[in-house]
């Protein structure tokens, strides 16, 4: 009955752990260049700091270069929200190198479009 109590005690203890956190779906479609957004559709530079709301998100600084990936679609706008790979050029950003994440796209201004984002992807 010992072993019984401490494996209970064990899973009681670790069941926060395994539950995580509820977070609220950004979107259900994407716009992308092609079918698996892997490709960069954008260069984008931002034009302020953003601090990340949450984990989904990334830092940016302003004048860090970005390259976009993915444009968030939502059901009354499209493009608000843009995946990205921040990709800083300059030591005092080092430490933001192949960050990957979400930021608004009102905070960047685009620098070049490599390729248009027309594919809709689930």
């Amino acid at each position: 009955s010992v072993y019984l109590m401490i494996l209970l005690l064990c899973l009681t203890l670790m069941c926060p752990l395994a539950t995580g956190i509820f977070m609220e779906k950004l979107t259900s479609k994407n716009l992308c260049t092609d079918d698996g957004c892997v490709y960069t559709n954008s260069l984008a530079k931002a034009e302020e700091d953003y601090n990340a709301s949450d984990c989904r998100f990334i830092n940016i600084r302003k004048g860090q270069l970005i390259y976009v990936y993915s444009k968030l679609m939502n059901e009354k706008d499209s493009g608000e929200i843009w995946a990205s790979s921040i990709r800083v050029y300059g030591e005092q950003y080092e430490d933001h190198m192949g960050t990957v994440g979400y930021f608004p796209s009102s905070l960047v201004s685009e620098q070049h479009v490599y390729q248009e984002t027309n594919k809709t992807v689930p």
